[in-house]
């Protein structure tokens, strides 16, 4: 019984016809299918007994039915020693007639009965108890069925529970555990996930350069699961590589390109978008950037004073795909108070909750509408607009956020 998990289960039409279908064939005022539990006798589905859910197994007719493989036949319980004194027959009901097949599984136990009862003596004949026979086989079909649904339903689910853990796991090997401590920086990174089971394929990361600069990217390559993390993985390594070989922001770029050509030729291309950016700290405590693109949305600079700027770095194309791409680059600087905001169309092409996009104007009209203290603050006030738009997120999100904090004025130092 627990293998079928048939217990106490709401009523089922399969089985009520089933029930119905047994009187009809006896021609009896009652039927029933039952299950023998340890104590008890519980009715899946009856027919003329209504609201009978369950009687005592001491009261001795279906629990003498499964104790063999065959029908069980009482014409007159009255006159049948086995079930004279037996409750069902002197109680309320006052069964005179009962005949049941046992409702047998492959491996031979039985579970319950499919039964016919008249407050009246009867005969039975041979083509009705082979009808009964059958009846109970149909119930046992039926269950066996609904067996193998639950363990498909339950491997389903641990399959899913599975690949889920092992994408939560893929996906943070394909993304920085912990973004460095840049001096003079705040940095700030989230990663928002549209589907649980799946891999994305955005990315970030923020690395030291020999020389004291920094270097740090965010893209987003093409397609889901196990190939784009395979792509994720070779685009961020790669960024790395190049950037250590020669940091010009376009020529780390170009060197993308050229090993996504080589590494998917004479198979269908694989491109990405990304943004590169190289910060120099200078001596006042600001920054110089340079940042190029590569068919990716505009990053956004947060001046102290509020004002939203659009880095025009998305004139460039996509990496991996065209001939001869071309990227674009640009260079800005970043004073104390003053942020960069980089992100993926994950983002900008959420749906609002009236139905338009959200888009680099509106994420332009988010930021402009709050303050911002510093790079997590910005990051925390996207992930809220993020749970804000909801079920309108349906592709993932990687957020990476720069700032460069306020210095507080020296002391003034004591005169005498």
């Amino acid at each position: 019984m627990d293998r079928y998990q048939i217990l106490d289960t709401p009523p089922d039409g399969t089985f009520d016809k089933v029930a119905a279908l047994a009187a009809q064939i006896f021609r009896t005022p009652a039927a029933a299918i039952t299950i023998v539990d340890s104590d008890r006798v519980w009715f899946k589905a009856t027919d003329g007994l209504n609201g009978t859910t369950e009687i005592g197994r001491t009261h001795g007719l279906c629990a003498s039915a499964i104790l063999d493989g065959v029908p069980y036949v009482v014409t007159d319980t009255h006159a049948d020693p086995r079930t004279a004194a037996m409750p069902l027959v002197l109680g309320e009901m006052g069964v005179r007639f009962y005949a049941a097949a046992p409702i047998t599984t492959a491996d031979g136990y039985h579970l319950g009965t499919v039964n016919v009862l008249d407050t009246q003596p009867r005969q039975v004949t041979a083509e009705q108890l082979a009808a009964l026979q059958n009846l109970a086989a149909l119930v046992i079909d039926q269950l066996e069925m609904r067996l193998s649904a639950i363990r498909t339903v339950t491997a389903e689910r641990q399959m899913r529970t599975a690949a889920e853990r092992l994408a939560r796991t893929l996906q943070r090997t394909l993304l920085p555990p912990a973004l460095p401590q840049v001096p003079g920086l705040r940095a700030a990174a989230h990663y928002h996930a549209a589907s649980a089971d799946e891999v994305g394929g955005d990315f970030y990361d923020l690395f030291p350069l020999d020389d004291g600069r920094w270097a740090f990217f965010l893209g987003d390559v093409c397609g889901k699961g196990a190939e784009a993390a395979a792509l994720t993985s070779l685009t961020r390594y790669t960024l790395r590589a190049a950037a250590i070989y020669d940091p010009d922001p376009c020529a780390v770029l170009a060197n993308l390109d050229t090993v996504l050509k080589g590494e998917y030729q004479g198979t269908d291309p694989r491109y990405c978008t990304a943004v590169f950016g190289i910060l120099e700290p200078t001596e006042d405590g600001s920054f110089t950037l340079i940042l190029a693109g590569g068919g990716h949305p505009p990053a956004l600079a947060v001046r102290a004073d509020g004002t939203i700027q659009h880095l025009p770095v998305t004139g460039g194309q996509l990496i991996g795909l065209l001939p001869e791409p071309r990227f674009t680059q640009t260079s800005t600087h970043l004073a104390p108070g003053d942020a960069l905001l980089l992100y993926t169309d994950g983002l900008t092409e959420a749906r609002t909750p009236s139905g338009p996009m959200l888009q680099e104007e509106g994420l332009a009209a988010h930021l402009a509408a709050g303050t911002w203290d510093d790079a997590d603050d910005l990051v925390a006030g996207i992930r809220r607009l993020l749970n804000h738009l909801g079920t309108g997120v349906n592709d993932d999100t990687a957020l990476l956020a720069l700032s460069v904090p306020i210095h507080p004025p020296a002391p003034a130092q004591e005169t005498r």
